[in-house]
């Protein structure tokens, strides 16, 4: 708005946020509520009977051992029909009953009786609503996220993608919590042999109470991942982190350009699409097959087996079935790197009727398949949204061309098992591709950036990397860890990095036996905002480089030693052991190691 003329313009009061360190909980006497109202009636059946007959047993004239007149007191009736209610019947007192009385109780009996089963159905029936199991859930949910001490994700669908997710994180001890709108998964995910106890809920990720109930506005809540399988939820859940707490990092998964975009208008989430991601990967394998079987391998996760490394086809025209959103991005990228594409669709619509490029027709149509030319193709992409679609096609093409490269997009879990015996030779799993992207970025930031700059190098280059990764930890994955040389992180090194004195040979060297290189790969050096991959030994380190490395975990510990321990980089640079005590100091008349 415009200021008046010589005033000055104050400024727009900053916008106010909740803070961030509520948690907006369920209290326990919503529960109570749910149950006093539930069971209002039996419960006022039952003091009705147990109050009439208190009352009639307190009229009803009885006889002492005397035989005279006596009636019981308020306190003794109420005491005998408590015992006698309750089926423990300690007998008649003070004094053996009249007939009148007898006939009283009995009929008090079985009047309770009935009052118990009431109460006792009305109870079940509760027990076994849906609104009160709901709410005996969120509450038990609500304490164990208001109990979390340390870091944890919200994660908004438990579908394979988190699931898989889940299990890398289980496995690296990082805690997360989860929302989901479907009872089978978060079953599973009680069922699931976690190593932590997880605090699942049932509910819709698009109310903004669910999520704040999930951990949403907990101060140890470090990220947020929309991954169900509905763009809608995703945007909202996008929305809600945004809007109500815009520190946090959000990922989130979709396959409309659209929704990206809107995505992109809260706040910077990273949005994952996983056919763009699949085209760019398949893009790195024609290019570099060694570069992606390096990517591959590296976002899988420790402990991973390493993929074999496949040969590109040579170039020629490629033939793309099932013209959706995933073969539109596909198209796109394979005539980015300069192919000849020919589609088959069933109902081209707009400018794609006219496109010379496009075969109008049914896949499964062994005359649309010769018309596609497939004897003469080099690749081929069964990209359907039908799993049963995509094996029958990849039979087909290979029976008409068997040395097609194809390429298969599997779309239920359930199929893994066909398109592994089917031996594709690139297969999209969407959820497995955002999986692993998305552990890329959250396990160890300094990987996701190895991954980004990957697709700069060459071939031979990768090969080389893989060479070396195998011969220190093996066919399978070791650990990825990030080293900071900093005075926190790494305060024995300080005086040797002012210095410039320190080499990244010398800090792979064993502390135990300096002429031992520990079984460490460098893979990226951070430094000032720009990166090195895989440096050299003799590359000089600097105070507040950061360093991403895969290694056996016996190295990471004896890395974490050199730097802790003031007297070992000493010996690892001059070959001289240094006494770190100060009575070995005096024992053997050595000066301390440099600190300083």
């Amino acid at each position: 708005m415009s200021s008046a003329p010589g005033r000055t313009a104050e400024p727009e009061p900053a916008r106010r946020r909740r803070p961030a360190g509520v948690v907006s909980g369920v209290p326990a006497s919503a529960t109570i509520f749910l149950i006093l109202r539930r069971m209002r009636a039996p419960l006022i059946t039952l003091i009705l009977i147990f109050a009439v007959s208190v009352l009639g047993l307190t009229l009803i004239p009885g006889q002492d051992t005397a035989g005279q007149p006596w009636r019981m007191s308020i306190f003794d009736s109420f005491y005998f029909m408590s015992y006698t209610a309750t089926t423990i019947g300690f007998g008649e007192l003070p004094y053996p009953f009249t007939d009148a009385q007898r006939l009283w109780v009995m009929g008090t009996i079985y009047l309770t009786v009935i009052g118990w089963a009431y109460a006792i159905s009305a109870l079940l029936s509760l027990l076994q609503d849906r609104a009160f199991r709901s709410a005996l859930a969120l509450q038990h949910f609500s304490r164990k996220v208001t109990r979390l001490r340390e870091p944890f994700l919200l994660i908004a669908g438990y579908g394979q993608t988190g699931e898989l997710l889940g299990r890398s994180f289980d496995e690296l001890g990082r805690r997360f919590t989860v929302i989901d709108v479907q009872d089978a998964r978060i079953d599973a995910l009680e069922l699931d042999t976690l190593r932590a106890d997880v605090p699942g809920l049932v509910a819709d990720a698009r109310n903004p109470h669910h999520l704040e109930v999930a951990g949403l506005g907990h101060p140890f809540c470090e990220g947020v991942l929309a991954l169900t399988d509905d763009d809608e939820v995703n945007l909202a859940v996008t929305m809600t982190a945004a809007l109500l707490r815009p520190e946090l990092t959000v990922v989130a998964r979709t396959t409309s350009a659209v929704i990206a975009e809107r995505m992109g208008a809260f706040g910077n989430p990273t949005v994952i699409n996983p056919f763009d991601r699949f085209g760019d990967h398949l893009r790195l394998a024609l290019r570099c097959p060694a570069a992606y079987q390096l990517m591959t391998w590296l976002e899988s996760g420790p402990g991973a087996e390493l993929p074999p490394r496949g040969s590109a086809p040579a170039p020629g025209r490629w033939v793309v079935c099932g013209y959706g959103r995933f073969g539109r991005h596909f198209t796109a990228d394979l005539r980015a790197e300069g192919l000849a594409v020919t589609v088959i669709e069933p109902q081209p619509e707009g400018e794609d009727q006219d496109d010379p490029d496009v075969v109008v027709g049914e896949e499964s149509d062994p005359a649309v398949m010769t018309r596609a030319d497939l004897a003469h193709a080099v690749g081929f992409v069964a990209g359907t949204d039908n799993d049963t679609t995509n094996l029958s096609l990849v039979a087909a093409a290979r029976r008409i061309n068997p040395d097609l490269f194809v390429a298969a997009r599997q779309n239920e879990p359930t199929s893994a098992a066909l398109f592994a015996a089917m031996d594709v030779d690139a297969l999209l799993v969407p959820t497995e591709v955002i999986a692993h992207e998305i552990y890329a970025q959250l396990s160890t930031p300094l990987l996701w950036r190895f991954v980004r700059e990957l697709p700069g190098q060459d071939d031979a280059w990768a090969a080389a990397l893989i060479d070396r990764l195998t011969e220190e930890c093996g066919t399978h994955l070791g650990v990825l860890w990030k080293v900071r040389l900093n005075r926190a992180e790494a305060p024995s090194l300080g005086v040797w990095l002012d210095r410039g004195a320190l080499r990244l040979g010398d800090l792979l060297r064993s502390p135990d036996d300096r002429e031992e290189r520990l079984p460490v790969v460098p893979l990226l050096l951070i430094r000032g905002g720009e990166c090195v991959l895989a440096p050299d030994d003799d590359v000089t380190l600097r105070a507040g480089d950061e360093l991403l490395l895969a290694g056996r975990p016996m190295a990471r510990r004896a890395l974490e030693k050199t730097l802790m321990v003031d007297a070992v980089p000493e010996y690892l640079l001059s070959g001289r052991r240094v006494p770190v005590s100060w009575i070995w100091r005096r024992i053997t008349r050595q000066q301390p190691p440099l600190t300083r």
